[in-house]
């Protein structure tokens, strides 16, 4: 298990890598949802060495934080966004999903259990729903599990990334595929398994912090961060389809450019117009994790390309702000993002 935030600082230790003292879960059997109603001790899962998620890959998950807000509350940021996407994976995975206030119940019953260990701002409770398929059969590779384990784990988080806010530098893949296509909107870990590889290889041999993957030059997401173009006037990113991830957070920044003035255009964005882009404009990515993470350098076909000087860009931050606002509790939230908790 985990070490508490008590014994270590969750701004020094890597991301994800600190637990509450409590969890939430609930079992999946005879085509019902069993939940005691109460969050439990953080414990290991008993499971059989022939359950399904460990042979066929019949496991996903969410990502969503809780916010310590500027009067003291704390709140979710965008609960219901995440339920939803959720229960649309257990689906596509072809197992029966809970009903969506069991999952959003146990979702706040983690957080109120946890709510102590969230660190004040920039840092957060993060928050990860997640579901396996437990069905004890290893000759089912061509059937859905039919029973399965849900349970909700919160961690105390800083920084994504090493360093703060800072220029990422991205490397281009363009020939290897991020995920297998009719899948890359699920948050499943057979998902992030197939960039593991390339990521790791642009790290060792380029010096990269991220790898955005553009198969036969289709720009579409990092591993695990979608991705966007802006300068003064627009702000670009690709559009959604079943190959990667519909980011709640990459909604959220839509959302907030339209009102801050930028024209938003969802398209194809081929790798040539990144060159042309580079001499004026800004890149980042956004995710939960990453929030909004400005982009210096772009490598991509042996060429460096430097966004800008090289830093973090004024649009760029300026819509991180606006967002880090709305889940702060800093600004309005006209849009009902914010589900406050007991904490």
């Amino acid at each position: 298990m985990g070490t508490p935030q008590s014994n270590l600082d969750p701004f020094s230790a890597p991301f994800g890598s600190l637990f509450g003292d409590s969890m939430t879960m609930a079992v999946w059997a005879d085509g019902a949802y069993s939940y005691p109603g109460h969050a439990v001790d953080l414990q290991p899962i008993p499971m059989h060495p022939g359950a399904h998620a460990l042979h066929y890959a019949s496991t996903c998950f969410e990502g969503l934080k809780a916010h310590r807000q500027a009067d003291g509350t704390l709140a979710i940021f965008r609960l219901d966004d995440h339920v939803n996407r959720m229960l649309q994976s257990i689906t596509k995975l072809r197992m029966s999903p809970p009903d969506a206030e069991l999952l959003r119940t146990m979702i706040i019953d983690a957080v109120e259990a946890n709510a102590s260990f969230t660190p004040d701002p920039p840092g957060s409770l993060y928050i990860r729903p997640t579901f396996i398929g437990t069905l004890e059969n290893i000759g089912a590779a061509a059937a859905p599990s039919d029973s399965g384990l849900l349970y909700v784990i919160n961690s105390p988080v800083g920084d994504y990334f090493a360093g703060g806010i800072r220029p990422l530098n991205i490397y281009i893949e363009t020939e290897i595929p991020r995920t297998t296509p009719q899948f890359g909107m699920i948050k499943s870990g057979a998902n992030y398994a197939m960039a593991l590889g390339p990521t790791l290889d642009a790290k060792r041999d380029h010096v990269a912090d991220q790898v955005l993957f553009a198969t036969g030059g289709d720009i579409t997401e990092t591993g695990a961060s979608n991705f966007f173009l802006v300068d003064g006037d627009r702000l670009i990113t690709r559009n959604l389809d079943s190959s990667f991830l519909h980011g709640v957070t990459r909604a959220s920044v839509l959302t907030m450019a339209a009102e801050l003035g930028y024209q938003v255009e969802e398209r194809a964005v081929p790798l040539d117009e990144l060159k042309a882009w580079a001499e004026h404009g800004e890149a980042f990515l956004s995710g939960t994790a990453a929030v909004v993470a400005p982009v210096g350098t772009i490598m991509v076909a042996g060429e460096t390309l430097q966004l800008g000087d090289g830093q973090p860009g004024d649009n760029t931050l300026k819509l991180r702000q606006a967002l880090v606002d709305v889940q702060l509790g800093v600004s309005a939230d006209p849009y009902g993002w914010r589900t406050t908790v007991t904490g």
